[in-house]
């Protein structure tokens, strides 16, 4: 059995503005109120504020709620560390929250404040990350393993099977930095046995990318491809360390190092025009809010779902403790790099 929801334009998102702001004091942001009155309250966690896409998935959640009229409470940020995940979440439960959406950054480490949600009986929705372990009412996530699958094909192809590969990968505490890092050695060493890739660790921290690539091209200047697993974190760091060391060559050019991403930033598709990098996949940060928050609200009304094919695109799966809807994310290259359907294209209009 499958579900049918008409998935809601861009408006119905709420009108995006361009300035993103996250309170941090306390952690805590009054501004992620809605007008929601006797509905049901939902508790909302910001998973950090030191990436652009979370940035922008923050601001359609707040746009999100406005214009559904929902009843959050304020928005809490985590800011990457999971005591203050579990530390936000009680302060859900003691407010009432009926629903909670969270990111957890590390997956393996949220089990047991799942279970002290799943006893209250308050169901959770995960956008991005899977959890390890617990149970999870829904996950709002794109197909991780698609990402690595994608990346490894579009350099494999760029390259003809041969070169040199660094891969920022992100954090391998996460259930996202692992399935993008296994796929993309699974592809590599099936398809393109000739690339030698170098696996950089990175905990998703552009400094530490930075660093990493930094020492790989002192060792190996001969490098000829990038792997990005996260453009919000490691784009601009990546662009100034190579323009630093004159290895920033526009695309087209013999010795211009081709360079794929995720996430589907505004600034990865302006250097996809520029031809400072090639290719990125566009993970849905608007699809993200609005998912979440219909998931959540949802759930808070005590409707459920079935696995199968749904009215927006994607797919909801069975996973251990829980459902997933997998949600799509196209490979964005110069030739739809101004495709308006693109959330990089139309935040802040």
């Amino acid at each position: 059995m499958t579900f049918a929801r008409t998935r809601s334009t861009a408006a119905a998102a709420g009108a995006v503005i361009a300035a993103l702001a996250l309170a941090t004091a306390c952690n805590r942001d009054s501004s992620g109120t809605g007008a929601g009155g006797d509905k049901p309250a939902i508790g909302i966690d910001l998973p950090r504020s030191d990436s652009d896409f979370w940035n922008s998935y923050a601001q359609y959640l707040k746009d999100g709620i406005k214009s559904a009229g929902l009843n959050a409470l304020p928005l809490s940020n985590s800011q990457n560390d999971v005591t203050k995940l579990a530390a936000n979440v009680q302060v859900f439960q003691n407010s009432g929250a009926k629903a909670v959406v969270m990111a957890p950054q590390d997956t393996g480490a949220i089990a047991s404040t799942l279970d002290s949600l799943a006893a209250r009986k308050i169901p959770v929705v995960s956008v991005d990350t899977r959890p390890d372990k617990g149970d999870v009412y829904m996950v709002v996530r794109a197909d991780n393993r698609a990402y690595g699958t994608k990346a490894c094909a579009f350099l494999g192809e760029q390259l003809d099977g041969k070169g040199k590969v660094a891969e920022l990968q992100g954090a391998l505490d996460s259930v996202n930095g692992r399935d993008r890092s296994e796929a993309f050695a699974d592809c590599m060493r099936k398809k393109y046995p000739d690339i030698e890739v170098f696996e950089l660790p990175t905990d998703w921290k552009g400094d530490v990318a930075s660093a990493k690539l930094q020492s790989l091209l002192a060792q190996h200047p001969d490098l000829n491809g990038v792997y990005m697993q996260a453009g919000g974190v490691f784009l601009q760091p990546t662009l100034a360390l190579l323009e630093q060391k004159g290895l920033l060559k526009p695309a087209g050019h013999e010795d211009h190092i081709t360079i794929i991403s995720n996430d589907g930033i505004p600034q990865e598709l302006d250097a996809i025009r520029k031809g400072q990098i090639d290719a990125t996949v566009s993970q849905p940060a608007d699809l993200y809010a609005e998912y979440a928050l219909y998931y959540a609200r949802a759930a808070a009304e005590g409707r459920t779902f079935e696995p199968g094919r749904t009215d927006h695109d994607s797919t909801v799966i069975e996973i251990a403790g829980g459902l997933e809807d997998q949600l799509p994310a196209p490979l964005v290259t110069k030739d739809n790099v101004d495709d308006k359907t693109l959330w990089g294209n139309t935040i802040g209009q």
